[in-house]
């Protein structure tokens, strides 16, 4: 294999394996946050335990989470020498406000939150997990602005091969950073929620401490719920602006070779790229229309016709993306939603006949639907990257120009393979020390 293909392996091991902890890291700093301030307010024990029982998870997370992150960024120098060089001025800004605002702000106040329990009045204690929270979320943020400039590039010029900023508002208000920081959040929030069910689930299904755990299951059925809902609508406003700025994107998560009005959703498909059409599929007809312009009578540009349009503009080349993988992954993405919706469904039922804490089946799904927004999450990305191939920058960079050309493929094999091996010892770490405090006894913490 050559080195481009070497390299994108290796950037979507580090990529995946490190989105698996930024997810969570936002949404259950923010669920700790919630825990913590109901016990201040009402005085609730319980609330104040499931905040310190879950705050050391949330740590175990963070921890691992800092160390994917900071591997993924040696891949910048490493293999993509072009890419760096081209967009090193559009990124630097954000990078370095993540790095030195956001960031800082969540780790200082981990810090104080951790160490002061017993130091700091419980105003102040508990502010300082709400600064953990918002620094959380900012950090996410200034990470996607750097990511849809490569996604929806604005706020720069082109000066000796290279992207300058031109517009710092421009960049940091992006409209596709808006909308995918929306997602992200909300997608966060749903992540932690069932990170939480499924470790409630837990320790109903063992029988410890069940009167505070039916808590923190009813509470995350309740923010499950909102939250996937939540997900569909944020999902649908980024397809919406997708429509009009990477149509072809559009196209290939639809397998839509032709251009068609109205447009069918297909459900399955046969796809076949090399002949470029579909073997097969089970379409819901007009629906991909209304999805993209809110009617059934809207015009949707199948692949063919972007092909040509960006062949005409761009020059001539192959700009479609891998089309199955896109295709799969968003479905991957739409189908675990869907099994998410239809637990939360479940679980209220049996909360309104007060039957939840004595359900095997739905104690045991709960426990596994853990890994349920993790596999939507991953393949949300994946069809968001995979989409805007052969670009690394949407229009301006391929990927091809992008890689570093001085690196031999044996060296990408060699720093890959070192990555996986602290990949699995960092994930061996995380399971290990999340099943030795899923099965801690709550203990009387209280104030001194």
């Amino acid at each position: 294999m050559d080195v481009i293909v070497l390299s994108r392996i290796q950037f979507l091991l580090t990529t995946v394996f490190h989105y698996f902890f930024v997810p969570i890291t936002i949404g259950l700093s923010i669920i700790v946050a919630v825990f913590q301030t109901v016990g201040y307010v009402k005085k609730d024990e319980a609330y104040t335990k499931l905040s310190i029982f879950f705050g050391k998870l949330f740590i175990v997370n963070f921890a691992v989470g800092v160390v994917t992150g900071i591997i993924q960024e040696f891949q910048f120098g490493m293999n993509w020498a072009g890419y760096s060089r081209f967009v090193g001025d559009i990124f630097g800004a954000p990078l370095a406000i993540e790095a030195l605002a956001a960031f800082f702000l969540e780790s200082t106040f981990i810090g104080v939150w951790l160490l002061g329990r017993n130091k700091l009045s419980p105003k102040v204690h508990n502010l300082s997990i709400w600064l953990v929270a918002l620094g959380s979320t900012l950090s996410a943020y200034w990470i996607l602005v750097a990511n849809s400039f490569m996604q929806h590039p604005t706020g720069y010029s082109l000066n000796g091969g290279r992207a300058e900023m031109t517009d710092f508002a421009a960049v940091i208000f992006n409209q596709h950073a808006l909308l995918q920081f929306a997602h992200v959040v909300v997608t966060a929030l749903l992540t932690a929620s069932f990170f939480v069910l499924g470790i409630s689930a837990y320790r109903l299904l063992r029988k410890k401490n069940a009167d505070i755990f039916a808590k923190s299951f009813k509470f995350s059925v309740i923010v499950g719920l909102i939250f996937v809902i939540a997900s569909a609508f944020t999902g649908d406003l980024q397809g919406k602006f997708l429509v009009k700025e990477q149509p072809m994107k559009i196209a290939a998560a639809e397998a839509l070779w032709d251009t068609a009005q109205p447009a069918p959703f297909a459900v399955i498909a046969g796809i076949d790229e090399a002949n470029q059409k579909n073997t097969f599929e089970i379409a819901i007809p007009n629906l991909l229309s209304f999805l993209s312009y809110n009617n059934f009578t809207g015009e949707v540009k199948g692949i063919k016709d972007l092909q040509n349009e960006m062949s005409a503009e761009l020059g001539d080349g192959n700009y479609v993306p891998p089309v199955a993988a896109t295709f799969w992954s968003f479905r991957l993405m739409v189908g675990f939603a869907g099994l998410m919706l239809v637990l939360c469904i479940l679980a209220l039922a049996k909360w309104k006949n007060n039957r939840f804490a004595d359900s095997k089946f739905l104690l045991g799904t709960s426990l596994v639907a853990i890994s349920f927004p993790y596999i939507a999450n991953t393949s949300g990305w994946m069809m968001a990257e995979l989409g805007r191939q052969p670009f690394i920058v949407y229009k301006l960079l391929t990927l091809d120009n992008a890689v570093s050309t001085t690196v031999a493929p044996g060296w990408v094999i060699f720093s890959s393979v070192g990555f996986v091996l602290i990949f699995v010892i960092a994930a061996v770490a995380d399971v290990v020390l999340i099943k030795r405090i899923a099965k801690e006894e709550l203990k009387e913490e209280a104030r001194k």
